[in-house]
């Protein structure tokens, strides 16, 4: 039995993509997922996964019980618990520049590694005020103020990597620290 975390995108956004934690619970369940828990409103999931199986084929039951459940398309972004606790424990930048920051270090969640590529042209669009790593499959963002204030071209950035879901790495970190 191996432990995930499912990074919901755009749930919880507006009147129309509700995703109360007790219907995330049961679309899980419903998938045949154990140990089911919710994590703050953001679209954060936590299971148990029994028997052996793909990533690919979970990330397929698990979007195919979001459906079914919500009555809209949730696309997932999986993680396993080692790599969450990775991702807690990354110092993607230098403690000065993180304290120096009036922004908080953002994670954005990628559906797949990027080709070294996507990598360059995505490092291209990094300046002081907007600072940019990427390590395996997730892209790590330090605004240099208020992710809302920031100019960086977020547009750019989803053609060359594809879709991704945004958490700050606290939040990866306190589930990280709860769960796992």
């Amino acid at each position: 039995m191996s432990r995930y975390a499912a990074f919901l995108r755009a749930v919880n956004l507006g009147e129309t993509r509700k995703a109360p934690a007790e219907r995330l619970r049961s679309a899980f369940e419903a998938a045949g997922l154990e140990d089911v828990a919710t994590f703050q409103t953001s679209g954060n999931v936590v299971f148990t996964a029994p028997g052996r199986q793909s990533d690919s084929s979970l990330i397929e039951a698990i979007e195919g019980g979001l459906r079914d459940e919500l009555g809209f398309e949730v696309p997932v972004y999986l993680r396993s618990a080692d790599r969450v606790n990775q991702i807690a424990a990354k110092e993607p930048f230098a403690a000065a520049a993180i304290q120096a920051s009036k922004g908080k270090l953002q994670v954005a969640l990628l559906l797949d590694k990027p080709s070294a590529a996507a990598k360059k042209r995505v490092m291209s669009l990094a300046s002081e005020r907007d600072r940019l790593t990427l390590d395996e499959a997730e892209l790590y963002w330090l605004p240099s103020s208020g992710t809302q204030q920031s100019s960086l071209d977020w547009r750019s950035i989803e053609r060359a990597l594809g879709p991704s879901t945004v958490r700050t790495q606290g939040t990866i970190e306190r589930l990280a620290a709860k769960f796992f």
